[in-house]
């Protein structure tokens, strides 16, 4: 991953056995390992030590690349290494020439100890190596601010940049369930047969879809 240009001490590439996720699998979830991916790689970690930036909620940036044999979207595969690392991992996945991005803000399961839960997936679509280049790791003031800064170049909302993550995965969470309702109730109205029925669902519609344009306004 020489395109972000990360000092040589961030460094590890260690390349990780495919198994070595086998206890956070079940069998068809290991298959996916075997016939999807060719090459999981460690290739560099931000930390304290290798940038000389800390953090509090954020102490390590790991990341790693995953070479497929195949074009493919893994979320599963990610999903299962996400939550099997307790730090933030930034995922370089490639096949041939093309590559896309995705990280996932976490937080530690409650019980399960060693085991993550993800809030929120940041990702781009697939892209030539060329045009990946608009991604960058701006290593500035501390670990949060640029794990932050990268899912918001991820998700295009560069422009909330002043609001934490937090808030920041609350407001993708809230457009996903607002959505979703829509497609809900544009199904409902298509299949509603009585006329008094679809006039209360169209107002419901329009109630949402004005609640959807003043979060993404915000």
């Amino acid at each position: 991953m020489e395109h972000f240009n990360l000092p040589k001490r961030t460094a590890v590439n260690r390349v990780i056995p495919k198994n070595a996720f086998e206890k956070y699998t079940n069998s068809k979830q290991q298959k996916l390992f075997t016939e999807k991916i060719l090459r999981i790689t460690w290739t560099h970690k931000l930390s304290v030590k290798t940038i000389n930036l800390s953090g509090e909620e954020v102490q390590e940036i790991q990341l790693f690349k995953i070479e497929l044999k195949e074009f493919s979207t893994i979320t599963p595969i990610l999903e299962i290494i996400d939550k099997s690392i307790p730090y933030p991992i930034i995922f370089w996945v490639q096949h041939q020439d093309y590559v896309y991005l995705s990280t996932s803000a976490k937080h530690l399961h409650p019980i399960k100890e060693n085991m993550s839960v993800i809030d929120w997936t940041f990702t781009t679509n697939w892209s030539d190596l060329k045009a990946i280049t608009q991604y960058q790791l701006n290593l500035k003031k501390n670990l949060e601010e640029i794990y932050k800064d990268f899912c918001l170049q991820l998700s295009g909302k560069t422009a909330l940049s002043t609001q934490s993550l937090t808030a920041i995965v609350e407001n993708e969470q809230a457009i996903d369930a607002l959505e979703k309702k829509i497609d809900k109730l544009k199904g409902q109205i298509k299949r509603s047969k009585q006329f008094n029925k679809k006039v209360a669902l169209n107002i419901e519609l329009r109630e949402i879809e004005d609640q959807l344009k003043k979060i993404i306004s915000n």
